[in-house]
């Protein structure tokens, strides 16, 4: 079982990671990759005991209590379809991973075990169930691997401004592409940013003070603060999309139910 764990752990070491760095010169230790299995178990029976078909799920890869925010990264999880009278297939999550702290980001469709190997901060995950219109809306979308590009822009910050075009992290990437498959005209990241506005989207606000900018932007690639409008940049207040955010905005716009802890 060790060895096992050692080889999921070099596996990890080498994956794409949502705005974390890839220098550590060792591996993940076999103890947390296994932690991050067992994560990946619960929420699987957690999911699979839901009903769902389709979720918002959510992780803390970091500690962000210091913003007052517990999550830092969201995916849609699918269940995948079984032929009529099977057992229903496994989950698969779909989300947009930084490279490595690189500038860029891609796409990806992982298991829950992928999703889960990133060493988490904590061992806890969160899921909200997406109502039935929106699942059956979203589903077409995100099984179209065209079609779930088009809201993506491959330029990252992990501190993109929620209402610009030039960078996108990976939170906002999964409104966008929400809005994008809930509302038919917002066939771009311009309009389904504008149909965000329209149904109280508010972001999430980080106090950054001038000198952690100034560190952020000189040291890590996937940190850029120049789409953000001068006003508020120079004052400290970064808007940008948190997956706390999300969640509430989506409860409150009865677009999933009641967000579900899995510890």
């Amino acid at each position: 079982m060790r060895r096992m764990l050692c080889l999921i752990a070099l596996l990890a070491a080498g994956a794409a990671q949502a705005g974390r760095n890839c220098d550590a010169p060792q591996p993940p230790r076999p103890e947390r990759v296994a932690q991050s299995m067992a994560l990946a178990e619960r929420t699987a029976r957690a999911l699979d005991a839901s009903g769902a078909e389709a979720v918002l799920l959510g992780r803390a890869g970091q500690d962000l209590s210091k913003y007052g925010l517990r999550w830092s990264h969201l995916g849609f999880a699918l269940r995948e379809a079984a032929p009529v009278g099977e057992v229903p297939g496994r989950w698969r999550v779909v989300h947009k991973l930084n490279a490595c702290g690189s500038d860029h980001a891609g796409l990806f469709r992982q298991g829950l075990g992928e999703f889960f190997l990133d060493d988490p901060y904590r061992f806890e995950a969160i899921y909200a169930p997406l109502l039935p219109d929106a699942a059956a809306r979203l589903r077409p979308l995100l099984d179209d691997r065209q079609r779930v590009a088009r809201w993506h822009e491959p330029r990252y910050s992990v501190v993109s401004y929620a209402w610009g075009g030039r960078y996108q992290q990976s939170n906002q990437w999964l409104l966008e592409t929400l809005a994008g498959a809930l509302e038919p005209a917002a066939q771009n990241r311009e309009r389904a940013q504008a149909w965000l506005r329209l149904q109280g989207y508010a972001p999430d606000v980080l106090h950054i003070n001038a000198l952690t900018r100034l560190g952020g932007r000189m040291t890590r690639a996937n940190v850029a603060f120049d789409d953000h409008p001068n006003g508020e940049r120079f004052s400290g207040r970064i808007a940008t999309v948190g997956a706390d955010s999300v969640l509430r905005w989506a409860q409150r716009a009865g677009i999933v139910g009641a967000p579900v802890l899995v510890q």
